[in-house]
């Protein structure tokens, strides 16, 4: 596993050892970031069930300005921040090492609001919905945030209204799907 484009690219990504983790392929986070590229540059980021952190690590390295790294296993959040340090990013990276309940807790005080936050948990718990929705609640979206959900392909969801569907792509079993945040929900009173 490597950072496939930008400053720190081709610096090589350790993953957490287990089966707990699932890092997103290389291949598949090569597609995803062609995707959405225009997203990235200056961006704040949030990784819930960061793992290796190599989604957030990948926006730093093409230009996202800070990134939030979370994940509630101590060996994936000594992973992240070995990886951060290699890629040179740790003056950007906060790595909390907690479940993403407690991180929305801890981070709806500070202040701030995320544009990019990729929510790639273990395949097994499937809250996309209450993820989402909790986010939300906790004022932790800026208007027009993208929510960038990796999940495996035969699982089926529907986000709130306030979560705007944008794409959806398919990569063997595994499915990435964007949502555009707004804070009134749907233009069309879906």
């Amino acid at each position: 596993m490597r950072i496939i484009a930008g400053h720190a690219r081709g610096r090589t990504l350790f993953a957490p050892k287990g089966q707990l983790t699932r890092p997103t392929q290389d291949f598949v986070r090569e597609s995803l970031f062609n995707i959405i590229q225009r997203d990235v540059p200056e961006s704040v980021v949030l990784d819930l069930f960061a793992g290796s952190g190599a989604l957030a690590l990948e926006a730093l390295s093409r230009g996202a300005a800070k990134a939030v790294l979370v994940d509630r296993s101590r060996q994936a959040a000594a992973c992240m921040r070995r990886n951060a340090e290699t890629a040179g990013f740790m003056q950007q990276a906060l790595i909390l090492q907690c479940d993403w309940r407690a991180a929305a807790e801890k981070l709806k005080d500070t202040g701030t609001r995320f544009d990019l936050v990729f929510l790639d948990p273990p395949y097994e718990l499937t809250q996309y919905p209450e993820t989402a929705d909790l986010l939300r609640d906790r004022g932790l979206l800026a208007d027009g945030a993208l929510i960038v959900i990796e999940h495996r392909r035969d699982v089926q969801f529907d986000l709130s209204p306030f979560f705007i569907p944008r794409d959806l792509r398919t990569y063997g079993d595994t499915c990435i799907r964007l949502y555009t945040y707004r804070p009134g929900g749907s233009s069309d009173g879906k």
